[in-house]
């Protein structure tokens, strides 16, 4: 297998797989030092960068004068694009809980994503002690999206009560080993919406989501 072929994008082609894997092992680069490794056409080579950029795979990153003419932009790889290539951070956050819980140290494991709840939390609380509650709703709801939760919000037809669904767990592989991490999960959410919850959907269960609702009451 051709290293490229290990990044698997949808409508990715074998071209631009190519190009990824040409940055990530040269570094920031000009069209002219990654047109080396290519049969194409620099108009090709362009189009296939482009579009790239626009899949936010590949930014420009700076300019490099290589003698007499304008500066050549040089290009390098975005951090959604360094993440299409192995990593072992799960693997190893993995390791390191399954070794704490194995060695009695379970209440450290869940200080320290408590502690990082908290951290979470910290970073907005001004922010959302100005908002109404609607607005809360909204801002807590977008915090957890830029955290990869995937939430929605629904209304209960029958009762009135809003329910909010994380339909994405982040931390799918330590939950496999722990459920530690879901209680500061709820603890964020709650502090975030600044309302008390009851969950009644949870993935580790076989549901497809994890699920809160906030009473109207």
């Amino acid at each position: 297998m051709n290293d490229a072929d290990q990044i698997r994008v949808p409508g990715l082609g074998q071209t631009q797989r190519e190009l990824l894997h040409s940055l990530k092992r040269r570094g920031p680069s000009t069209t002219g030092e990654l047109a080396d490794g290519f049969d194409l056409a620099t108009g090709t080579l362009r189009e296939h960068i482009r579009s790239l950029e626009s899949r936010r795979l590949v930014v420009r990153v700076g300019r490099r004068r290589e003698g007499p003419g304008r500066p050549h932009v040089i290009y390098g790889l975005t951090d959604a694009g360094q993440a299409l290539f192995p990593q072992g951070e799960a693997e190893l956050l993995v390791g390191l809980v399954e070794h704490l819980l194995g060695t009695g140290h379970a209440a450290l494991v869940e200080d320290f994503f408590l502690s990082r709840a908290k951290a979470d939390y910290d970073q907005v609380a001004a922010r959302l002690q100005r908002l109404g509650p609607a607005e809360r709703l909204s801002e807590g709801v977008r915090f957890m999206a830029e955290a990869g939760y995937m939430p929605e919000v629904e209304q209960d037809s029958k009762t009135g009560d809003t329910v909010i669904r994380l339909c994405n767990c982040p931390l799918r592989s330590v939950v496999a080993v722990t459920q530690l991490p879901c209680r500061s999960e709820e603890r964020l959410l709650s502090a975030l919406v600044d309302a008390k919850l009851e969950r009644i959907a949870y993935m580790p269960d076989g549901d497809d989501s994890c699920s809160y609702r906030i009473r109207s009451t």
